[in-house]
């Protein structure tokens, strides 16, 4: 490519939320251009009319800004290689002038075959187990039947005219040389009969027309590569560097798929993730940056990212390594802000006005790793709930029912008598009279947090909780503890 600036491309469709793959893809793309100060550019692939949803290219722009992947050149900001969107490009004729211009090479020809001639090759192909490939049949048209049949207005599509014989190389930045049999290269639709270019062909087009210099893809786009490098070899047009990145897997080493519900950005929003967090996850993905550093903003990525890092092997999506680093993302984040986005769930959860949510959230910060958590870590600080007796009973603590009775009926006049209910004197109170007792800390700690709580785990211990809670609840609480441990031995 010598000195040419770079310039990558994210071409998604608009066919739904942005799936972790196409995540990926933008990434990749944009860092590869940013780390080389090149520019990044946004392309809406639209031409497959039947997939497009509505609003969903807004969800495009939302999830690159959010991502802070931000565009060089897009619909929203001409470059001067607009227009942006293929459809619009689709007007000006432009796919169907260069796959005119393929036909009068002999690289291309146009196809009349109905779809019953067609499903027919299929059927041959699946009976002999092999996969479909057209037959060339309309190849060997002569050119005035081709005018006949144009002059009629039979439909017909333009096909690629590949070589049967002999090889095609072509070299991949992660995966070498790759050469495929040109005997196994279908002539792949150009355009189609509604007069769209397919996916494959007005992505050649629009790559060379847009000066891209990097191409970024998934691998099964592999197999596809050779048919459009014999596109570029057709025009005469410079064969862009190509990075095709990994599969990404889940646990189970299958590919991800919708239903595993954390296969697109707004999914892992909603459970709770962190925006910078899943960058930082994504990046990963197929990637290492060459020493033990895993976590990176976006700005330390655009320095370290070296593209031929990327991996050969497939991805695996680990969900506990990803909740550990969306837990380190938490804690890093200014409580003010932590606050702000734990709200809405403390609000799914707590309607007690008394409570300070704002303490809830100094204990809270540490103790998640995804936003989710928070509901059922919290939802005792609402009301208690009806918990078993077996949850006082803690061998390494060396409490148990009995003991748990005589300590709490040992600390509830105590409490009573305590004024300053704040963390510092709750604090000192409570160890103060636990060393008078000539007890272990926890012989008396354990059961006030499982009084005060009903939980087995919870964002803190007693000193906070029973804080939290204030003296009327936290006295109530452990009223009704001393009565369900008298229910139980007097039984």
């Amino acid at each position: 490519m010598g000195n040419k600036k770079i310039r990558t491309r994210f071409a998604p469709s608009p066919t739904g939320r942005m799936h972790v793959g196409n995540l990926r893809t933008a990434l990749y793309a944009y860092l590869i251009a940013k780390h080389e100060g090149g520019d990044f550019i946004l392309r809406i692939e639209d031409t497959d009319q039947e997939r497009y949803v509505e609003g969903a290219v807004d969800i495009i722009y939302r999830t690159l800004k959010n991502t802070g992947l931000i565009h060089d050149e897009g619909p929203d900001k001409d470059g001067g290689y607009g227009p942006y969107i293929q459809s619009e490009r689709q007007k000006s004729g432009v796919y169907l002038e260069y796959a005119k211009k393929l036909v009068e090479k002999g690289e291309a020809y146009y196809c009349f075959c109905t779809k019953e001639r067609l499903d027919i090759l299929r059927e041959n192909a699946e009976a002999l187990k092999r996969p479909f490939k057209y037959d060339k049949h309309c190849a060997k048209l002569s050119k005035e039947e081709i005018e006949e049949k144009l002059a009629s207005g039979i439909p017909y599509v333009i096909r690629q005219n590949n070589p049967t014989e002999g090889k095609t190389s072509f070299e991949d930045e992660i995966y070498g040389t790759i050469t495929v049999d040109n005997s196994e290269l279908d002539d792949m639709i150009l355009i189609k009969s509604d007069g769209y270019p397919t996916y494959n062909f007005a992505n050649v087009v629009d790559d060379h027309l847009m000066g891209i210099t990097h191409i970024v893809r998934g691998n099964e786009y592999l197999s596809s590569t050779p048919k459009y490098n014999r596109l570029y070899n057709a025009f005469g047009w410079e064969i862009p560097t190509y990075i095709h990145c990994p599969l990404i897997t889940n646990e189970e080493h299958q590919k991800l798929s919708k239903r595993s519900g954390h296969s697109s950005y707004e999914d892992l929003l909603e459970q709770g993730y962190l925006t910078e967090a899943i960058v930082n996850f994504v990046a990963l993905l197929g990637w290492n940056p060459g020493d033990n550093r895993e976590l990176f903003t976006l700005e330390e990525l655009v320095e370290a990212f070296d593209y031929r890092n990327i991996n050969k092997a497939p991805a695996v999506f680990d969900m506990k390594k990803f909740k550990w680093m969306n837990g380190e993302y938490i804690k890093r984040l200014p409580l003010e802000r932590f606050h702000e986005l734990a709200l809405p769930y403390y609000k799914q959860v707590i309607t007690n006005e008394n409570i300070d949510l704002e303490k809830v959230s100094k204990l809270l910060q540490t103790r998640i790793e995804v936003f989710t958590e928070i509901p059922e870590s919290i939802d005792f600080f609402n009301e208690l709930p009806d918990y078993d007796n077996e949850l006082y009973t803690h061998k390494k603590m060396k409490t148990n029912s009995e003991n748990a009775l005589e300590n709490l009926e040992k600390i509830l006049p105590i409490l009573e008598d305590l004024n300053d209910w704040s963390l510092d004197s709750l604090h000192d109170t409570i160890i103060a009279f636990v060393k008078e007792l000539g007890i272990k800390n926890g012989q008396m700690l354990w059961p006030i947090r499982t009084a005060l709580s009903g939980k087995k785990f919870t964002p803190g211990g007693a000193f906070e909780l029973a804080e939290i809670l204030g003296k009327d609840e936290s006295l109530r609480r452990i009223k009704i503890g001393i009565e369900k441990l008298k229910k139980e031995l007097n039984a």
